[in-house]
């Protein structure tokens, strides 16, 4: 009686012949491999450099002498293209380095590198890759492996040596490191150091003039106040808007202050005459902040309509009108790197923008909640986020994110941040929380009273701003002042101490 012969197809025939030719070849991970005396000493001698490099000058032993001699000619041995170590690394895996390398008896065997063979080819860095400064970023095992491999097929075996120029002297600086939280920078704790009272109803913008001799309000008072920086002196009113003024900006570039509110206008005024010159119409609802292009004269605002609008700040033309957001846009802001706007809204969405088509280049979708504010930061090319839900920073140009800062559990109207990395938050609760910008480690909070003869409930933050000096923070409140912050000067790190706990498990992956 004959059996049925089973047929399979082509692909499963060669899928069974390529397994067998692999299993055939490919060596037994399973063995360990033998020690060697030479790959022994390779290492004992690497291990002696790295651990004992800074006391081998000592005259103890000559065989200490001798070890210490010998690296040099093993690093002359592996610079010669014509030498054959022990272990070829030719890549991650044990196969053939190449395509089209056919397999005879007389192939010769690729094991993976053992670590004995990684550190001495970290041994074999020159003398001044090995003395690199101790902040660049060690080259993991991995990154050794995956380099050694791109070597070794398009280049001789001194300058795959040549490509590990990340790793560190230390032995363990070249296995992984355990995640760790950087230490939070100390920073002294600010104090309030004046309150300016004037105007009638809530202060919800601020402007610093660049100059840094005053700063500008705007209120729901429906004016516009100069103050002087120095004494909190009133300089000047400006009426004009017949409703809450939302936002201010004062121009670097010519003798202009920019002025937005709830009456749909967008102002333009010349400082030399005290007037308004311009006009920008075209917003179909309340407009709630403005910024200016630090280097083209280019004026943004952005509206309870959903929209921001691009303006010629000379023709009063609408270049651009900026849309996509689905509800009210709180907060814009300009940069001269791309991208050059950048909007915050009530739809819970962040915006980046290309200035030059007028379209969305990222929309970031991480928050649950209003986004009412948001903040470049003055040195790095990164932003920050504020939201009831928390605070976040991004990297630009994509808005990558970098990490949450919680705790300010409020509805977060304002952000400011200097360049010592100090971000501020102010909450609609009339809290205000000081955050170290690179750990995000929250080191004060701070709660002003509200002036007297004003309601509890009127204690609301609804702007920030460091003067040009950055020693200086300006808040704009909702008990009708303006109150001051100054560092305290007599703080030291002894007398106020980072309370700092490390957790690893903070930064969310969204």
């Amino acid at each position: 009686m004959t059996e049925d012969v089973q047929k399979h197809s082509v692909h499963t025939l060669v899928f069974r012949s390529l397994k067998r030719t692999h299993d055939m070849f490919v060596s037994d991970h399973a063995k360990s491999i033998s020690l060697d005396d030479e790959s022994h000493k390779i290492k004992m001698n690497a291990k002696l450099k790295t651990e004992y490099g800074a006391v081998l000058h000592m005259p103890v032993l000559k065989e200490g002498k001798d070890r210490v001699s010998h690296p040099g000619g093993l690093q002359q041995s592996y610079s010669q293209p014509g030498d054959d170590p022990e272990y070829l690394i030719t890549g991650t895996h044990a196969y053939p380095s190449g395509p089209g390398v056919a397999l005879t008896a007389d192939t010769k065997m690729h094991r993976n590198p053992s670590e004995g063979g990684i550190h001495s080819m970290a041994l074999a860095l020159p003398p001044s890759q090995a003395r690199q400064d101790v902040s660049r970023t060690a080259a993991s095992v991995g990154d050794i492996h995956h380099h050694a491999g791109a070597a070794s097929r398009s280049h001789p075996p001194s300058s795959a040596l040549s490509l590990m120029e990340g790793g560190g002297t230390r032995n363990s600086s070249l296995m992984r490191k355990a995640p760790t939280m950087p230490k939070p920078q100390w920073h002294p704790p600010w104090k309030l150091f004046r309150v300016i009272s004037g105007h009638l109803g809530w202060v919800r913008s601020i402007a610093v003039e660049p100059g840094n001799q005053w700063f500008v309000t705007g209120s729901a008072d429906r004016t516009i106040k100069i103050w002087d920086l120095a004494s909190g002196k009133l300089k000047l009113s400006l009426t004009g808007h017949i409703s809450t003024v939302r936002g201010v900006a004062v121009s670097t570039r010519s003798p202009y202050l920019f002025s937005c509110g709830e009456d749909k206008q967008v102002k333009c005024w010349d400082l030399e005459y005290n007037k308004v010159i311009r006009h920008y119409h075209g917003h179909l609802s309340a407009v709630y902040d403005l910024d200016l292009h630090p280097t083209i004269d280019v004026l943004v605002t952005c509206s309870r309509d959903a929209t921001a609008r691009v303006w010629d700040i000379r023709t009063k033309a609408n270049v651009h009108t900026l849309t996509g957001h689905t509800n009210t846009v709180a907060t814009v802001r300009c940069q001269a790197a791309e991208p050059q706007i950048i909007t915050g809204s009530h739809d819970s969405t962040i915006r980046l923008w290309d200035l030059i088509a007028g379209k969305t280049r990222a929309t970031l979708t991480n928050h649950k909640k209003s986004v009412r504010t948001v903040v470049l930061h003055p040195r790095q090319y990164t932003f920050a986020s504020g939201s009831a839900d928390n605070i976040k920073q991004w990297m630009f140009p994509d808005g990558n994110f970098i990490q949450n800062l919680s705790g300010h559990n409020a509805i977060i109207n304002t952000l400011a941040v200097n360049s010592d990395g100090v971000l501020v938050s102010g909450a609609d609760n009339g809290t205000i929380h000081m955050w170290d910008w690179r750990t995000g480690y929250n080191f004060q909070r701070i709660h002003a009273a509200v002036q007297p003869g004003s309601l509890d409930s009127e204690s609301g933050i609804f702007a920030c701003m460091f003067d040009k000096s950055e020693s200086r923070l300006i808040t704009a409140e909702a008990d009708k002042t303006i109150k001051v912050y100054r560092e305290d000067d007599t703080a030291t790190e002894e007398s106020h101490p980072v309370n700092w706990k490390p957790e690893i498990l903070k930064r969310k992956r969204f």
